[in-house]
């Protein structure tokens, strides 16, 4: 009987005895080997630690190369990523990207931006208490979805800046152990419509084959107009929709577990953030160089995850209006930023992603 747990396990578990080995990757051990840890006698803490020698937090994080690549881990399953943690400068969360790979894959099955993966788009930090990703002060990001493997986990980072990137802190825990036949791989992919043709709608996925389920949408949502902005809808299309969705929202602010503009008190954004939902950041024009409205928001089917069968696509429209009076009121199709980061379970192999734009493309602007 398998020992696996992952974001379902409950209290009561937690006293029950597993065969199941922990072991955790960073810097301080590269490998995760036992016995492992804190042996380096060179490092990014080895001037701070020359006279207490080694053993005294001699390599803590990384430097990485500009426009390079680094692995953070290459673990040998089967197990599960249970938890990651990181942090580096907010500058850099759009010019990292964050990879991981399943069973020696070609093409990633998670490649997004590293603060988008975290939720945190925009590069400016907001602490989020969600039950899967957490961001403390200041800047830790935490993720504990759970990531199957049963052959080998790779995980890298890439710089695609030309400039080194100094103090990149991580850890990642894991478990060996037997993974049920039954359990679908970890999966995530970004998007952006900057800005959003007029009258199209942004994807966050298309072209998903295989069986699975849908866990999470995170979006850094920039608005280019007055007035309220979210009257659009997501809509889910599941084995073989064509024109019309199986799964139709009724807003953007209905989506996020919100309502009625998320305006609380009035003339305010309500910020919160729940375990399953949440619109934990509003940026404001700050009136000399900070242009429009800036919004992220997350929603997590954990208790819900959206099943297909053979084929996912995802899709959501901006949607605001015309004008403020109320017999006169038409929608205007928005033009905005969206960026998207879509989380999903599914039997391998994946159908490849559409290649991420260039840093300059990346980055908010």
């Amino acid at each position: 009987m398998s020992e696996f747990n992952g974001l379902g396990m409950g209290l009561g578990n937690l006293a029950r005895l597993s065969p199941a080995k922990t072991r955790s990757i960073s810097a301080e051990n590269f490998t995760g080997e036992k016995g492992g840890g804190g042996m380096a006698t060179a490092g990014t803490g080895a001037v701070a630690g020359r006279e207490l020698g080694r053993g005294w937090k001699i390599s803590p994080s990384i430097n990485i190369p500009g426009q390079a690549t680094v692995s953070l881990a290459e673990i040998d399953g089967p197990g599960a990523i249970q938890h990651i943690w990181l942090t580096v400068h907010p500058t850099q969360w759009r010019r990292l990207v964050f990879r991981a790979y399943w069973d020696g894959e070609e093409t990633p099955s998670i490649e997004t931006p590293i603060g988008d993966f975290f939720s945190s788009g925009w590069c400016e930090r907001c602490n989020i208490s969600s039950l899967p990703v957490a961001v403390n002060p200041a800047g830790g990001f935490n993720a504990y979805w759970e990531m199957p493997f049963r052959q080998i986990a790779r995980i890298t980072v890439e710089n695609l800046s030309p400039d080194e990137i100094r103090g990149f802190y991580y850890q990642i825990d894991y478990t060996l152990t037997e993974v049920p036949a039954d359990r679908a791989y970890f999966h995530a992919q970004w998007r952006r419509s900057n800005p959003l043709p007029y009258q199209e709608v942004h994807t966050l996925l298309d072209g998903v084959r295989g069986q699975g389920h849908y866990v999470g949408t995170y979006l850094a949502w920039g608005v280019n107009s007055n007035r309220w902005w979210g009257e659009g809808e997501i809509k889910f299309y599941l084995d073989g929709d064509d024109e019309w969705p199986t799964i139709c929202g009724t807003g953007t602010e209905d989506y996020f577990g919100g309502a009625w503009n998320f305006e609380h008190p009035a003339g305010e954004y309500g910020v919160y953030s729940t375990p399953f939902l949440g619109l934990p950041q509003v940026i404001k024009p700050d009136g000399l160089y900070q242009a429009q409205q800036r919004f992220g928001l997350y929603r997590w089917h954990i208790l819900d995850p959206i099943r297909f069968e053979d084929d996912l696509r995802v899709t959501i429209q901006a949607l605001g209006w015309r004008s403020s009076i109320e017999e006169q009121r038409r929608y205007l199709p928005l033009q905005d930023d969206i960026a998207s980061t879509a989380l999903w379970y599914q039997t391998e192999p994946h159908a490849p992603y559409p290649p991420l734009p260039s840093v300059n493309d990346l980055e908010v602007n």
